[in-house]
């Protein structure tokens, strides 16, 4: 038998997991990745110029983190390629360890070439670290970009952090289209 509190936690993981739990409209999805976007444009210029280099920009305004030992994380965005909405996408993780608290970030993934963005479109579900390796960017002094980082072919920002939990990574994190 589980302890209640263990109990609790599986409870709350099967729902953040459940597709009615956040099942958002495509006007909803489609209005909130544009003030992410313009979130995201106003915090870093370098961001910016990359993205309008982009061959396509995934993005996943509000992904709710949350873990008591057991965790997960779940969101809705969309693909957009040439500035339109291509396809709609949620992301989603589930670890077990050393983990308390919930926190909510925005996320953008970005396929600077055509051909990680087919691959991407291609997948059934991609899954971060396995079908496809996100350079996650730092920020440095002025907001630039490391070098380094500017030349993948896919690169990762997470921004907006609110919440107790720390954990800046796309590893593990599993993408799939989905049809709001």
């Amino acid at each position: 038998m589980l302890p209640t509190r263990w109990l609790s936690v599986l409870c709350f993981t099967a729902w953040l997991f459940s597709p009615a739990a956040a099942a958002a409209s495509k006007e909803e999805i489609n209005a909130d990745v544009r003030a992410a976007v313009q979130n995201f444009y106003r915090h870093t210029g370098a961001g910016k110029e990359l993205a309008q280099k982009a061959a396509g920009m995934l993005v996943f305004p509000n992904v709710i983190k949350a873990g008591i030992g057991i965790g997960g994380e779940y969101g809705e965005g969309a693909l957009l390629v040439k500035g339109k909405t291509a396809a709609y996408y949620n992301i989603a993780a589930a670890s077990i360890g050393f983990q308390l608290g919930a926190q909510a970030r925005s996320q953008i993934v970005l396929f600077m070439n055509e051909n990680a963005l087919a691959g991407f479109r291609r997948s059934q579900g991609w899954t971060a670290g396995v079908d496809g390796s996100v350079a996650l960017a730092t920020l440095g002094a002025g907001g630039s970009i490391d070098t380094e980082t500017a030349k993948k072919p896919v690169i990762g920002f997470i921004f907006s952090n609110k919440g107790l939990m720390y954990n800046l990574t796309f590893e593990g994190s599993k993408i799939s289209r989905f049809d709001p």
